[in-house]
């Protein structure tokens, strides 16, 4: 596969395209069925550079993983974790070494976690000191808290962890996702934000239906009673919100009509609020059971302000949107998106700049004034999703050419594929 690809400009658009399963079930449920008692049947889960260091590492501490056409089946460890032969290796996946040094406490014995240098350079500070509020121990091989860490096994002791305000939910779901093991019950409160609350939302529904329940106790305050324990069970993992948002922008930038399946509307999955924001912006939304299809209309103009707190991933998105339409947009309340992949907000900046975007950075997010943009050769960053979004745009903006092509393959392998669909199947 060349480094690098040139995006051709597409006239005229009328195109169905399949997504993936969702990244962030998929993660939850290879965490929750390696820690379940018996065999799980995981269909239509998502396998991806991101999803396949996750599965190894948790193949490292007992549970067993056999194929079984596009599902996985999963034979769980009923939580008693196996010492690790050998380092614990997650590349650039953040979701997943939040939720397993969580999980690593369960276990006896060390476990050394390290990834890529980008993985290394971003905090895990926080969990750390919430981990160690319910008794989890580790030590810091490097800058403190930050990766590579040893994880000291022995269990959980349980009680109360707070957090003062928190850039990623991930920290919240890796505690509720061990939380039934402890020895007492888990109580989680966060004082002040929440950021991406609705992925929260998304790991308790995924514990309730392997059967451990979590209690809510108000606003971002959660419970999870001990000695709870997760049953086998065979779960269908939905389609990818956020893979499905680029077809989605094509048919935006197109004025064309794409349908995307699987997947519904009614998703708890936080990037699927994307659609509320095309239908402001002029666009129109269909959907069935298990497919979503959005037409272009032409864009409304003038100055829009989005809080993208509850699905920041769609950042680069949306800034691709804005940059062609006329006004100004206001992005706001991202300032989280800088310990991603790449500094998210300072990659969109630097490209759209690239094309002849006006592009003021704030601390927290993005000012972008829309034009006409020119073609330009896009630095990626190892971010997929530069990558998808710019990818896109191209669609509309004749020159555009995408660098490092492969980096899709960290949550989209097939992405190249659907989006030759896009030209009626020609790559």
């Amino acid at each position: 596969m060349p480094d690098s690809v040139e995006i051709r400009p597409l006239a005229g658009l009328r195109a169905s395209v399949s997504v993936p399963g969702s990244k962030s079930y998929t993660q939850r449920a290879l965490v929750i069925a390696s820690l379940a008692e018996g065999k799980s049947r995981l269909r239509n889960p998502l396998l991806s550079e991101d999803t396949e260091h996750l599965r190894r590492a948790l193949g490292l501490l007992g549970a067993k993983f056999h194929p079984l056409g596009e599902d996985l089946l999963v034979t769980g460890t009923g939580g008693k974790l196996a010492p690790a032969a050998e380092p614990i290796f997650l590349g650039n996946n953040g979701t997943a070494t939040r939720f397993l040094l969580s999980l690593l406490c369960l276990g006896e014995g060390d476990y050394r976690v390290t990834g890529t240098p980008r993985l290394c350079e971003r905090p895990v500070r926080p969990l750390l000191g919430a981990l160690g509020a319910l008794g989890g121990r580790w030590t810091c091989g490097g800058k403190e808290g930050h990766l590579p860490l040893t994880i000291h096994g022995g269990g959980l002791r349980g009680g109360r962890a707070v957090f003062a305000g928190v850039e990623s939910s991930q920290y919240v779901s890796s505690l509720l996702l061990s939380a039934p093991f402890a020895r007492e019950d888990v109580e989680i409160q966060v004082r002040g934000a929440l950021a991406s609350r609705p992925y929260v939302d998304l790991t308790v529904e995924a514990m309730k239906a392997f059967g451990v329940r979590v209690e809510s106790e108000g606003e971002n305050h959660f419970l999870v009673r001990s000695g709870q324990r997760y049953g086998a069970r065979d779960y269908t993992v939905e389609g990818d919100a956020s893979s499905a948002s680029y077809f989605f922008l094509a048919a935006a930038l197109c004025r064309g009509t794409v349908r995307v399946a699987p997947l519904s509307r009614g998703s708890l999955q936080g990037d699927g609020r994307f659609l509320r924001l095309l239908e402001e912006l002029g666009c129109t939304v269909f959907s069935g059971d298990s497919w979503v299809e959005v037409r272009g209309n032409p864009l409304r103009e003038g100055e829009f302000v989005f809080d993208m707190g509850e699905m920041p991933d769609m950042v680069p998105t949306l800034a691709v949107l804005s940059a062609l339409r006329r006004g100004r947009t206001l992005i706001r309340n991202a300032a989280h998106l800088r310990i991603k992949e790449s500094d998210r907000l300072g990659a969109v900046a630097r490209e759209l700049a690239k094309t002849g975007i006006r592009v003021e950075e704030k601390p927290d997010g993005l000012v972008i004034d829309g034009g006409n943009p020119a073609g330009a050769e896009i630095e990626t960053y190892n971010d997929h999703r530069i990558a998808m979004s710019f990818a896109v745009m191209g669609l509309a903006v004749p020159g555009m050419r995408i660098r490092d092509r492969a980096c899709v393959g960290k949550s989209f392998p097939g992405f190249w594929d659907e989006m030759a669909k896009l030209y009626g199947g020609r790559p």
